[in-house]
Formats: C-alpha cells, sequence, structure tokens
C-alpha cells in the first residue's frame, strides 16, 4: 500500500519544487485549472509556489505519495482589513497530480488544511470549484461541505463559460465567536 504524508511546506528543496510543478503541469492538462486553461512556462509556476510561501495569510500543503510531492492545497486567511469575515477562512488551489489520485491525498490536505484552520480558531472554512471537476465536488459533499450556491458563468474554459459551485463547512459553532 502507498504511503501517504502531508506536511506544511516552509521552504523547498529543488525536487520538491520540481515535483510539484510536473505534478501542476499535468493537472493543468488534465484540467483542473489553477487560471491556467495550459501550463505556464515552469519559471512561472516556480515563482507561483515560491510566491505562495511569501504571502503571510497563505498556507501551502503538500501531499506526498511515496515520498513524491504530488499534491497540495493553500489555507487562505482573510486580510486584516476583513475584520467583518475574520470568523472565516478559504480552500483554494486544492489539487492532485493525475499519477497520484486514487489514494486518498486531496481527502487527506483537506483534513490537515480543516485542522489547521479550526487550531486558528476559524469557525468556517469555504471552497469554490468548477463543475467540471467531478472528483472534487464528490470529496467535498462526502466531507460534509454543505452546497450553497452554483454560479452558471464561474470560469471561462476551452471557449465556454463553466459553472461553479460554492461550498462551506462549519469547524466549530458560531457561537463561540461571541
Amino acid at each position: 500500500m502507498p504511503e501517504i504524508t502531508t506536511e506544511k511546506a516552509t521552504s523547498f528543496n529543488l525536487a520538491d519544487l520540481d515535483d510539484l510543478c510536473k505534478g501542476t503541469e499535468d493537472a493543468i492538462r488534465d484540467g483542473i485549472g489553477f487560471g491556467w486553461m495550459a501550463p505556464p512556462a515552469r519559471e512561472t509556476l516556480e515563482a507561483y509556489y515560491k510566491g505562495v510561501l511569501l504571502v503571510p495569510h497563505r498556507s501551502l500543503f503538500i501531499g506526498r505519495l511515496d515520498g513524491v510531492a504530488g499534491a497540495s492545497i493553500q489555507l487562505v486567511r482573510p486580510s486584516k482589513s476583513k475584520e467583518t469575515t475574520a470568523f472565516s477562512c478559504e480552500i483554494e488551489a486544492h489539487f492532485v497530480a493525475p499519477w497520484a489520485r486514487g489514494h486518498g491525498l486531496a481527502k487527506a490536505l483537506l483534513e490537515v488544511a480543516e485542522r489547521e484552520a479550526a487550531k486558528e480558531g476559524f469557525s468556517i472554512i469555504r471552497i469554490s470549484v468548477r463543475e467540471t471537476q467531478h472528483r472534487a465536488l464528490n470529496l467535498y459533499r462526502e466531507s460534509g461541505y454543505i452546497e450553497w450556491g452554483r454560479m452558471p458563468f464561474y470560469e471561462y474554459v476551452n471557449a465556454s463559460l463553466v459553472a461553479g459551485h460554492f461550498f462551506y463547512k462549519k469547524l466549530q459553532p458560531i457561537s463561540d465567536l461571541v
């Protein structure tokens, strides 16, 4: 059975950055997006991941299958100017490389991001996903996320508008806020 591990990234070694970029390129080709329709230049992806580590309100978690980085998820906290929504955070850029799918990496990363958010005192976690990402939609529904809306014009992909689904999950009672 393959070994699945997750970790919070604070820096990259060259092998991990290369594996993460390769996995991202493959996932983009497979249709997961990241806001790109085709993989950008490698330097762009490397700068993207290095930049994520520099943003104070973002945490990047990496998923490994048998020691190879093949998945990630980002926990995004609200900026300090968002006092009215300071109780909630978001999940972004959740993906698993095609070669690493089917082993539970997506769920393991989602759970580690949820634990981090709860530990930091967030009451709500939000996610949005395009409707073409059927595995992600199933994962979020099976993981207790509540779908609160659908927007028919979420993203423009391959010359077509694609709908998006919006979810939230309570991590702790809202009453803990007051």
